[in-house]
């Protein structure tokens, strides 16, 4: 199927996404890691969110944006991630991880599910909406971290400095987590509980 205008520049944009190897637990991707958010703020920045910035702290930084012009309305917190997991064994790999492919109308990398693909899709909606509109309906966040494949430390320890010190870059009245599952095409999936997973490696 051959991609044209908008579509196409949208595929484009999620493979050069795609196309950087944010693995947070390595650390010889952590030069990676950053490139992957500078890309995120510089496409919160181009959709005409403000604010959009990298927040340092332990580990690899934190992504934030805002648009807060919809007096009176609620304000919506956008969650993702933009690190990505290890991607061996490789030679299970029909295409390279980090190289996209579109079989079957489907676009095949490490991330692209999991969960560039989503934050992505989140960003582009909003920029259509801004462009098309000039503001958005309601007030939007962005909060997207870098460590949620690697124990996400960072983003514990800026939430609970946040909750401490009132930081008003975390107030809003809902989350919306574009990290979960899809039972099947064309039907939505409404996750109500996330209870995060505890994991261990033995070595004998």
């Amino acid at each position: 199927m051959a991609y044209t205008g908008l579509q196409a520049d949208y595929i484009s944009g999620l493979e050069r996404f795609l196309r950087i190897p944010s693995i947070s637990t390595d650390p010889e991707r952590v030069a990676d890691v950053r490139r992957a958010a500078e890309f995120v703020r510089d496409e919160l920045h181009d959709a005409g969110l403000a604010n959009a910035t990298l927040i340092e702290g332990p580990g690899h930084p934190l992504v934030y944006a805002d648009w807060l012009n919809a007096p009176g309305k609620p304000t919506i917190l956008f969650y993702g991630h933009y690190d990505v997991q290890p991607v061996e064994p490789l030679d299970e790999w029909i295409s390279p991880p980090f190289e996209p492919e579109i079989r079957n109308d489907n676009i095949y990398a490490r991330g692209a599910v999991d969960d560039k693909g989503q934050v992505y899709l989140q960003i582009k909606a909003v920029a259509r909406l801004m462009k098309e509109h000039g503001k958005l309906p309601v007030n939007v966040r962005f909060l997207i971290e870098g460590e949620e494949e690697s124990g996400g430390e960072h983003l514990t320890k800026f939430i609970e400095d946040g909750a401490k010190s009132g930081d008003a870059r975390l107030k809003a009245d809902a989350a919306l987590i574009c990290d979960t599952e899809l039972f099947a095409p064309g039907l939505p999936t409404i996750c109500v509980g996330l209870r995060g997973i505890v994991y261990g490696e033995i070595h004998v």
